[in-house]
């Protein structure tokens, strides 16, 4: 490989990794080309990549962007799967293809610059999408103030049924006129 493709793939890579939510880092020996084909095209659709890389060239790649605690795991043949917008759906569905697979392992993980093993990134992966976390989250933050908005709301109609109670009360004992017996 030429130095000037080398300084490319650096420059690429490095750009990648810099707006990465979460790369996955996989061992991808014994897979055919057809295998690698067949997972770019189904982590394509959830706007993810896949991608053989040089270690080298990875490393240096690494150098100032949230993915540089993941230096160490770059030993062998590794690929990469990098996701731009939700962290979890990455290694969800590194996870969903390499179920069933021996011939693909995950290594491990950095999201969001910090570096996961295995078990915690499929932890990670079992997490639901940032949406639904968020609508969960808003949801909390909500539940106080509408349980404070019925409680004033059932008091201010307490008040008016007890204000109403005594209206009638008053207007029965006002019109029901008193006779006095001669």
């Amino acid at each position: 490989m030429k130095k000037s493709d080398k300084e490319h793939n650096v420059a690429e890579l490095r750009e990648k990794f810099s707006r990465a939510r979460a790369v996955v880092f996989t061992e991808y020996k014994g897979m055919t080309v057809a295998d690698i084909s067949k997972l770019r095209v189904s982590l394509r659709q959830s706007n993810l990549e896949y991608r053989v890389v040089k270690n080298t060239l990875a490393k240096i790649a690494m150098e100032g962007t949230p993915i540089e605690a993941a230096k160490g795991v770059m030993t062998g043949p590794i690929a990469v799967a990098i996701g731009y917008d939700d962290a979890s759906l990455t290694a969800k569905k590194m996870f969903e293809f390499s179920k069933g697979k021996e011939k693909i392992k995950i290594l491990s993980g950095c999201v969001e610059g910090r570096l996961f093993d295995p078990k915690e990134l499929k932890a990670i992966g079992d997490l639901p999408p940032r949406e639904v976390l968020l609508s969960q989250v808003a949801g909390c933050l909500a539940a106080p103030m509408s349980k404070m908005a019925s409680l004033l709301s059932a008091t201010i109609g307490g008040f008016v049924n007890a204000m109403n109670a005594l209206k009638e009360k008053r207007s029965d004992t006002v019109e029901a006129p008193q006779t006095v017996e001669t």
